[in-house]
């Protein structure tokens, strides 16, 4: 196993919204590799992301963001790719073609299946968008069904130890009570969620209060 290890020279930025698990994402990778960085509030709830102060600096208008030195990398799965492989080692993103490959399945998963089922119903019942509730909530029954079965003897997603396949897909499952779907009947997940936080430098997404009934 290849040891890239290093600090960056100068600490990292990461553009933020502390209540998006897509940010998140980037302040648990920056933190599990021990990286010093600081976080720069963006209110995408007023669409500061749109403006034109932050469009000069991240011309996506995404969220999250990082700013390493002046190399800018936006895409919250991008963000893990560049920080493990410049910051970490081989055990976070393998090289070799089976791991690399088992890895991005759920770099897709996390961008797909993920977002469509637990974290849209989470943008529903905390931020109100006008989405379909119980689309995303089926999505994400089938989703959690699928990693239910996967992760039976597992302690993670895609290796043995873990991966950047784990950040990318922690946040939003573990708040999909916030979206109100349950993690009850998934114990295997929950002790996924449990062996992801019992990591070194772990650092929780901020719980957030549902504003719409359900």
């Amino acid at each position: 196993m290849t040891n890239t290890a290093q600090s960056p020279e100068q600490t990292l930025k990461i553009y933020d919204f502390p209540k998006s698990g897509h940010a998140h994402r980037a302040r648990l990778m920056a933190s599990l590799l021990a990286l010093p960085y600081e976080t720069i509030p963006v209110d995408l709830v007023d669409g500061e992301q749109k403006g034109e102060a932050y469009l000069n600096i991240i011309p996506s208008g995404q969220v999250p963001a990082l700013d390493d030195s002046g190399t800018i990398v936006w895409d919250s799965t991008a963000i893990l790719v560049y920080l493990a492989k410049k910051y970490g080692d081989e055990s976070w993103l393998p090289e070799d073609p089976e791991g690399a490959a088992l890895v991005q399945r759920f770099l897709s998963i996390a961008s797909g299946e993920v977002f469509r089922g637990p974290c849209c119903a989470r943008l529903i019942t905390v931020f109100g968008y006008p989405l379909d509730h119980e689309q995303a909530k089926t999505t994400a029954k089938g989703l959690f069904d699928l990693l239910e079965a996967h992760l039976a003897g597992r302690a993670f997603l895609a290796a043995e130890h873990r991966t950047i396949a784990d950040v990318a897909c922690y946040s939003y499952i573990a708040h999909a009570p916030e979206g109100d779907v349950s993690l009850a009947e998934y114990p295997n997940i929950r002790r996924w969620l449990n062996n992801v936080e019992a990591l070194p430098g772990f650092v929780a997404m901020p719980e957030t209060k549902i504003c719409l009934a359900q």
